[in-house]
């Protein structure tokens, strides 16, 4: 959901290769909450904006996200997310994405948010 490029290639790619699990470690997936989302009228695809708190290891970090078809600006602040925190940051526009917020594509390939179905400390890691 956050870099686009990125996110479609998610999308698009099959599950045919097999990993190890030092592999998947090595992808840090953390729950965050959505402090702040702003409208991003400089993206060339609609997107948002997002600030949001990994806890007191990693902070409040910023990601530009493709969400806007299932997701109002004021439907996010408060949300708990799921997120990429060790990729590289990415200049998209005037915005340096520091995480890469998570989603799967709907049946029309519009972004819907990985999420958490209960309260959880910033900050938590996917195992």
């Amino acid at each position: 959901a956050g870099a686009g490029r990125r996110a479609r290639v998610f999308r698009m790619s099959r599950a045919t290769e097999t990993i190890g699990f030092d592999d998947f470690q090595k992808v840090d997936i953390r729950v965050g909450r959505i402090v702040k989302a702003d409208a991003f009228p400089e993206a060339r695809k609609p997107a948002f904006k997002l600030k949001i708190d990994f806890g007191p290891e990693i902070g409040v970090k910023t990601s530009s996200a493709q969400i806007t078809h299932h997701y109002t600006l004021e439907q996010l602040a408060g949300r708990m997310v799921a997120a990429v925190v060790n990729f590289p940051s990415r200049q998209i526009g005037p915005v340096k994405s520091e995480v890469l917020t998570l989603g799967f594509p709907d049946a029309q390939g519009e972004v819907v948010l990985v999420g958490v179905d209960r309260e959880l400390p910033l900050g938590g890691r996917l195992f």
